[in-house]
């Protein structure tokens, strides 16, 4: 009745590539939003800078020079 085996699937390479473009896709998008958030910081330290302060640098909020 049927000639095909029923473990194949004829839609297979279509998944698979599909499958692949998402991925490609997801990659893009995540490294897109770690580029723009490291553009964000280096912009905010420039403009710190460039409105004549010294001290840009981002503070460390780890509470080591707190004393108990």
């Amino acid at each position: 009745m049927n000639d095909r085996p029923d473990n194949t699937d004829p839609d297979q390479p279509q998944r698979k590539g599909a499958l692949i473009a998402i991925i490609v896709i997801a990659a893009i998008v995540v490294g897109g939003y770690m580029l723009s958030a490291k553009l964000r910081s280096s912009t905010a330290t420039e403009d710190c800078l460039m409105a004549g302060r010294k001290n840009c640098a981002p503070i460390a909020a780890d509470g080591g020079g707190v004393a108990k």
